[in-house]
């Protein structure tokens, strides 16, 4: 296993549900939610920066908009924010870390503190001047006990996964979120990265936007590598608005359990979300903020 680079701060910002659930868990009563902690909801969305495309044409038209600021945005935002506190982990792809097209808004942080999830991180990864900052994100309900950031390997470098753990032992819950470049060839280095550093985790969930389909040769060789297993039936998600690929995926090591998978069908950008729910071994329930408003 490769060894991990400097993590990067994770954000933490306090909200009321904290506080329910500290008080919850003094009072010794049954936490109704207990029975359930060993199941996790998880959703990979890769969101154009807030931007909402509903067909290939737009690409063109609405180009001009892709690099400015503006009120569609924001609201396109809003309207995801409210559909969050489903989730228990949630990982951003293309979210803006902050430049002119997000009017200089860092998304992941915004979109954390609108739906009321108390923990966020990302990962800046490919400036184009003051333009455009595209980044990867996680927002989460549990507290991460930390979160490394791994460029990753690309001939045009600006592509990267961050690895999430929620615990310091060796079988802890361990997230990877990643966004894959556009290239096969840099993809199959991408994925044979990921597979190192992912191939001594027994505990293994890889999401994002991988642009490869789950029968693919360089994802064939991901599952050759680690423990994560090819999904039962693919999820198309791309293009949003017709969707015909299964780009997506949330992968699971054999460890894990899968309950189901669902594309959700709200478009916020030119790819549908991504969810699912898994069970957890019984040894390694996350203590968590469980409360879902």
């Amino acid at each position: 296993m490769l060894p991990p680079p400097s993590p990067p701060m994770t954000r933490a910002a306090k909200f009321p549900s904290d506080k329910v659930a500290s008080e919850k868990a003094a009072s010794g009563k049954p936490d109704p939610q207990a029975a359930a902690e060993r199941r996790l909801r998880l959703l990979s969305c890769n969101i154009l920066a807030g931007a909402s495309v509903q067909r290939y044409s737009e690409y063109v038209t609405r180009s001009i908009n892709a690099v400015l600021p503006g009120r569609s945005k924001l609201d396109n935002l809003d309207r995801l924010a409210e559909v969050l506190p489903q989730f228990d982990v949630i990982g951003l792809q293309e979210a803006d870390a902050g430049s002119l097209r997000s009017g200089f808004l860092n998304q992941t942080r915004y979109l954390a503190e609108a739906s009321g999830l108390p923990f966020w991180s990302h990962q800046p990864n490919r400036p184009m001047a003051r333009l455009a900052h595209s980044a990867n994100g996680l927002i989460s309900r549990m507290e991460p006990h930390s979160v490394h950031d791994y460029p990753l390997p690309s001939r045009i470098p600006g592509r990267g996964a961050l690895l999430v753990r929620y615990g310091a032992q060796p079988e802890a819950l361990t997230v990877m979120i990643a966004h894959l470049s556009l290239s096969a060839q840099a993809r199959a280095r991408q994925l044979a990265f990921i597979a190192e550093v992912l191939h001594d985790y027994p505990n293994v969930v890889l999401m994002g936007d991988l642009n490869t389909e789950a029968h693919s040769a360089e994802m064939r060789h991901l599952f050759a590598r680690c423990s994560l297993q090819p999904p039962g039936q693919p999820t198309p998600t791309f293009p949003s608005w017709k969707p015909r690929r299964a780009l997506d995926h949330i992968l699971l090591s054999e460890s894990l359990q899968l309950e189901r998978v669902w594309a959700l069908p709200q478009a916020f950008s030119d790819h549908l979300p991504l969810a699912a729910e898994i069970r957890l071994p019984t040894t390694l329930a996350p203590r968590a903020h469980r409360l879902r408003r």
